[in-house]
């Protein structure tokens, strides 16, 4: 089952040589997700043939323009091809004032629901749950209030080794030596015990994405050992001063941040127009976490291959 990232916008608060502000598409197992919707977000959905009716979930890190001003016009596309699920949205309070009076002012009724979902920005809250997956808010550090996501997969099923599966056994049994369990008969004895007849469940995928954030520690054991994480690298380290005075992180900060959390694979992004080309900020990040990644728009991160 997909669990992939597809990079949208890569750009910091100014789109600059061709990139985009901040967005990026999220497959897990066929559920569909959107985070952040920057200018231009729904014409590079069209752009890499995403599905972007099947989104149902879109989370915004924060309300500078930059990470949300493509929503509105998102949200007159699905209306103008006939979406009727229910969307739901999840940010820190205001965005849904900011969409009702949109709404307002132009005198528009949308054909479907927007479900608002407060992001909690000062704690770790967990905002989505289904059979395959959670959702929970990264607190971080910026000028207003804003929130990363972690994304973790659920523990997957076991697998059945058929060819060790007895042929009286029943379907019922079956599931249960899925879900990792013995076997046992109404008496209690065992039947079939469960690693006679399964292989270990897939591998279960994490992936954190932390949004414009000075660096900080405070977000280390939660994205501790993460698969994928995203990390704004908006400067290089010659312009610390520069992070520090705006609350952002530079490419060297944010592989120390990887290299201390122990992640598997850092991708850096939210790059300031001060620089056309990013071969500099990869090499510096590189040089602390050999394991980084520039995000690049129309690239698709897959961890389940």
């Amino acid at each position: 089952m997909p669990f992939s990232v597809t990079i949208l916008g890569s750009s910091g608060a100014l789109p600059a040589y061709g990139r985009f502000p901040s967005a990026q598409y999220v497959n897990i197992q066929n559920r569909h997700f959107l985070i952040d919707c920057g200018e231009g977000t729904q014409m590079q959905l069209m752009r890499y043939q995403i599905p972007y009716q099947k989104i149902s979930h879109i989370f915004i890190s924060h309300l500078h323009g930059d990470h949300y001003l493509g929503l509105m016009g998102l949200l007159f596309t699905m209306h103008l091809l006939h979406r009727e699920n229910d969307l739901h949205l999840y940010a820190p309070k205001g965005l849904d004032e900011i969409i009702t009076l949109q709404l307002k002012h132009s005198n528009s009724t949308l054909r479907f629901n927007i479900v608002f979902h407060d992001a909690d920005t000062l704690n770790q809250k967990l905002i989505f749950e289904d059979d395959a997956l959670t959702i929970e808010t990264i607190p971080l550090i910026h000028k207003i209030k804003c929130c990363g996501f972690l994304f973790r997969e659920k523990q997957k099923p076991h697998r059945i080794d058929k060819g060790k599966l007895p042929s009286e056994i029943l379907l019922q049994h079956i599931v249960i030596l899925k879900s990792g369990k013995d076997i046992h008969d109404d008496k209690g004895n065992l039947l079939y015990k469960n690693e006679n007849y399964t292989i270990l469940p897939h591998h279960s995928y994490s992936y954190a994405y932390c949004s414009d954030t000075a660096y900080t520690e405070q977000i280390t054991e939660q994205i501790r050992g993460v698969d994928l994480l995203y990390h704004e690298a908006t400067f290089m380290e010659q312009e610390k001063d520069k992070a520090t005075e705006t609350k952002h992180s530079t490419a060297r900060q944010a592989a120390a941040q990887a290299k201390k959390a122990g992640v598997e694979k850092l991708i850096i992004g939210h790059f300031s127009a001060r620089y056309k080309e990013l071969q500099p900020l990869l090499e510096e990040a590189q040089s602390i976490f050999p394991k980084t990644m520039l995000v690049i728009e129309g690239e698709t991160i897959d961890l389940d291959v």
